[in-house]
């Protein structure tokens, strides 16, 4: 074995300063050794004896390589003496996945890593390949409180992006209409526009809105923005608005824009219960005015969250609130008696409009069975069905992230190993002294959990995993947010207590770019929830390589399959527990990481298997598609 200056690798081309150009250049001898590397070098081809021999030393990098015209490794070795890391190259086809100017990062780094700047996405080419076009066309208007990138708390907004752009591309006429937050981004919207100005009514008076237009990743998107109060403040949420009361005002507004403009799309999708009261207003006063046409869909993705909401603030939208206190309407059956008693818009959303959605079937089936809104479910149970949500492949895909160090696909996940490294060094997690024909990154698996920080998602049992994980030698990371000060706090001490150089880190924000080069590197993606209505974590996991530990409910149950369920062997994708406490847990991470350290070929089967399945929206938009199909009024 011979050695030369990581800087004739591209891949690893951070060291490429302190290398003589010639030896820079050799590139194209280990592209045709390996079989796998093509960077796109425009300088001459070289003979592979025009290397051989060759012993450049630096002092604190080497690349060490094989002269076997079958080259299966070239590894850059890892060895704390010389400051060094390793990579083991995987057999497979040529492929350039991108990764030529890699900028090895640090935890001391003055900007994160995951705060560098990047490519803008090319979303649109990307996503459209494949897709076939509808014949019967329908113009869809989304209304909704958030969408992601741009206004994104939690899973709803990555839904109505994908299901949004999913609909374009089969070719319907798609538009979103959104608050305009003062909070969101405006350098992510393309061609913002004032359109027109309005008024829409609230408490007794008409506020001046304005309506502006543009585009969010190649969406058309309307955003609401009323002239008073409302939707101002440096967060989606939380403001210092009365937030019911703001969406009140946003579902009208939205229909009063529709009128003025007249807009008659066949179908209104609104979601979850801050857009609860347009059907409602729809039903009992927009479709007596000029809008005839429209039909409405509700899709609920959390039944937890259900607009609590008195008759008079109801009333504020220039509905009589004292008219829904039925039960076959919008009250809250908990507070019949009560004095006073209470409304629920998600309720009125739900038995208002014409066509209703949730997230998964199985939550479909736990909803009709548990919870107060059970009556009402079952109740209309007729036009109501579970669709199980999708992702976006565009945006979701390591063959071609933006925020990726190195690319990869399920027939080349050589990239996923250097993407592991990558987060391992700038997170500063320990990365183990190993010789060099020994390496494998399978000897310390790296656990994800990327998720809100609520009760919802198990939270003890997140707190049981970062304790297990690092008893069983392996590596976690948890990303999220904390809405309760008290779980904050929690976590903020956990964080403290692992610091720099041990095998845990938890990252009390939300990162977009961090996520995605989380998924990427991760070997398990971890998603314990005490009920998840359809959880995106599992299959935007499984499109990045990393096998899913879930709790058996709602949509994880319809996505993954335990790998130990011999009657499963065909669709087995991961590691599945049943029970809420620990031991349960327990149960799974220590089968994981038993198939992940005792069945290595076994686990990169399984890796290049999930990332095969297709969780796209396409096909969940398809489903979409015949639901509003069988409510929309023709000609």
């Amino acid at each position: 074995m011979e050695s030369i200056t990581a800087g004739c690798c591209p891949a690893f081309s951070f060291l490429s300063s302190s290398v003589p150009k010639r030896i820079r250049r050799s590139n194209s001898y280990i592209s045709n050794c390996c079989n796998y590397y093509d960077y796109g070098y425009k300088s001459e081809k070289k003979n592979k004896n025009d290397i051989n021999g060759a012993n450049f030393l630096n002092s604190s990098q080497h690349l060490y390589y094989s002269h076997s015209q079958n080259l299966k490794t070239i590894i850059l070795h890892n060895n704390k003496a010389l400051g060094q890391v390793e990579v083991e190259q995987l057999e497979g086809s040529k492929a350039d996945f991108g990764y030529e100017n890699l900028d090895w990062p640090s935890p001391n780094d003055e900007i994160p890593f995951w705060k560098r700047e990047f490519p803008l996405w090319d979303l649109a080419s990307r996503a459209s390949a494949g897709v076939e076009k509808d014949s019967d066309l329908m113009h869809i208007i989304h209304v909704t409180a958030e969408m992601a990138p741009i206004a994104k708390v939690g899973g709803l907004g990555d839904v109505v992006t994908g299901l949004a752009r999913a609909c374009l591309l089969r070719g319907h006429n798609v538009l979103v209409m959104l608050p305009f937050y003062e909070c969101i981004p405006k350098d992510y919207i393309n061609g913002l526009a004032l359109i027109n100005t309005f008024s829409s009514y609230h408490d007794g008076n008409w506020v001046p809105t304005n309506a502006y237009q543009g585009e969010v990743s190649d969406i058309p998107v309307i955003f609401i923005e009323p002239t008073n109060h409302f939707f101002k403040g440096q967060n989606i949420y939380g403001g210092s608005y009365n937030e019911l009361e703001a969406y009140l005002f946003f579902s009208r507004a939205c229909l009063e824009w529709m009128q003025v403009t007249g807009r008659q799309p066949d179908i209104i999708h609104v979601h979850e219960w801050q857009t609860g009261a347009l059907p409602l207003l729809y039903w009992d006063m927009y479709q007596y005015l000029s809008m005839q046409k429209p039909r409405v869909i509700l899709t609920i993705h959390n039944m937890e969250h259900y607009g609590e909401c008195s008759k008079e603030q109801l009333s504020k939208c220039g509905l009589d609130g004292s008219v829904y206190a039925t039960e076959d309407k919008a009250i809250d059956e908990r507070t019949i008696g009560h004095n006073p008693e209470r409304l629920s818009l998600l309720k009125g959303g739900i038995v208002f409009s014409n066509a209703v959605v949730t997230v998964s079937p199985t939550y479909l089936k736990e909803t009709l069975c548990s919870g107060w809104l059970a009556s009402t479910m079952i109740r209309n149970r007729d036009k109501y069905s579970g669709i199980l949500n999708g992702i976006d492949t565009a945006m979701w895909n390591p063959a071609t992230d933006i925020y990726l160090p190195a690319k990869f696909d399920a027939h080349n996940i050589m990239g996923k190993k250097i993407c592991k490294l990558f987060v391992q060094r700038g997170l500063g997690l320990t990365v183990n002294d190993l010789s060099l024909h020994t390496y494998s990154s399978h000897q310390v698996p790296l656990v994800i959990c990327i998720t809100r920080l609520v009760r919802q998602k198990g939270l003890h049992l997140i707190i049981q995993a970062i304790k297990r994980v690092e008893e069983l030698g392996g590596q976690m990371v948890v990303l999220g947010k904390a809405s309760e000060g008290q779980v904050e706090r929690e976590f903020q001490d956990l964080a403290k207590l692992h610091g720099i150089g041990s095998s845990i880190r938890i990252l009390l924000m939300y990162s977009e770019e961090l996520s995605h080069m989380l998924y990427a590197a991760a070997d398990m993606v971890l998603v314990p929830s005490i009920y998840e209505p359809c959880g995106l974590a599992q299959m935007i996991g499984m499109r990045y390589g990393a096998i899913p530990i879930v709790r058996k409910t709602g949509g994880l149950a319809d996505t993954v399959f335990d790998m130990d369920n011999e009657s499963n062997s065909d669709i087995a994708n991961g590691f599945v527990f049943e029970g809420i406490d620990e031991a349960s847990l327990n149960w799974a991470l220590e089968r994981a990481f038993l198939h992940y350290r005792e069945k290595p070929s076994e686990w990169d089967a399984t890796v290049q298997k999930v990332m095969q399945i297709d969780n796209s929206w396409n096909n969940t938009a398809g489903k979409y598609i015949d639901v509003y199909n069988s409510i929309r009024v023709r000609g």
